[in-house]
């Protein structure tokens, strides 16, 4: 399966929030909550500069 882009996860998130999920749809809100938990670990990913890796300091 395709992993989903950062603007792709982006777009999902403020779709999620157009939608104005009521606290019962607890799915909703879980599915929500791991694409946002998806969102900002892609976010970190590819804000991460490789050169921090030297040396075995790399999170990866």
């Amino acid at each position: 399966m395709k992993d989903l882009t950062l603007t792709e996860l982006a777009t999902l998130i403020a779709v999620f929030e157009r939608a104005a999920i009521a606290d019962q749809d607890k799915e909703e809100l879980e599915m929500l909550e791991r694409i946002k938990l998806s969102h900002a670990e892609r976010l970190e990913l590819e804000s991460m500069d490789f050169d921090d890796c030297l040396g075995g300091a790399c999170k990866l």
